[in-house]
């Protein structure tokens, strides 16, 4: 069975697999960073962790350092292994084609989608966000949209359109990189969002703005 978004679920992000016992006492699920580890398809087959697994193999022109070639297909391969319960697809390479058999493989597997999409640039329009995500809420089970915040009106943009979505029923993930934003990613479940992503060492952030695991566990639960 997929990862459940019913509820709000706290991603421990890591690229090392063995960090999994020292996530479980505030994390829901590990996101493994496929493109940052040596051996990814190794460490999930040798995975005996609790915690379900949300496989990311961030391509290079979004943030990541996956190279092109395999990446989708080393996704794909993740599939098969029983603790990877969901995986994220840059909704770019869905809608230019590149993702359709790994979307079929996750469908046919019964592991969950995230469909990502990150602007490292700025925060686009709140009605530009809108279409974003839920055009992404078309191919996948959370919508994640992920921009950079020069300012709280920026900030108060993303949330609006977080609970816009909500109300209607979608799911989405949301949060605003940068120290404006940083608050976003404990604010933002209060508005609906249903993933939250940090490392559970405070020195491998692996994005911008992210508190600690042990951090946003306790910002999130005293806000919720």
């Amino acid at each position: 069975m997929g990862l459940q978004f019913d509820s709000f679920v706290l991603a421990a992000s890591t690229a090392a697999l063995a960090d999994e016992p020292a996530a479980r006492e505030h994390a829901d699920a590990i996101e493994f960073r496929m493109d940052l580890a040596d051996d990814p398809l190794a460490a999930l087959e040798a995975y005996d962790g609790e915690l379900p697994i949300l496989a990311t193999n961030r391509a290079v022109w979004e943030g990541g350092k996956a190279p092109a070639e395999g990446r989708l297909e080393a996704l794909a391969e993740a599939t098969a292994v029983d603790a990877v319960g969901a995986i994220d697809l840059e909704l770019e390479s869905i809608l230019d084609g590149e993702a359709t058999a790994v979307l079929e493989t996750a469908r046919d597997r019964d592991v969950s989608i995230v469909a990502s999409a990150h602007d490292f640039e700025g925060t686009p329009s709140r009605d530009a966000m809108v279409r974003t995500l839920t055009e992404a809420g078309t191919y996948a089970d959370v919508a994640k949209l992920a921009v950079t915040a020069e300012s709280t009106a920026d900030t108060l943009a993303l949330l609006s359109a977080t609970e816009q979505l909500t109300a209607r029923g979608e799911s989405v993930a949301t949060m605003a990189m940068g120290d404006a934003g940083r608050h976003t990613r404990a604010v933002a479940p209060v508005y609906g969002s249903k993933i939250g992503y940090a490392p559970v060492h405070p020195a491998d952030a692996t994005a911008p703005g992210q508190y600690d695991l042990e951090t946003l566990a306790g910002l999130v639960t005293r806000l919720g």
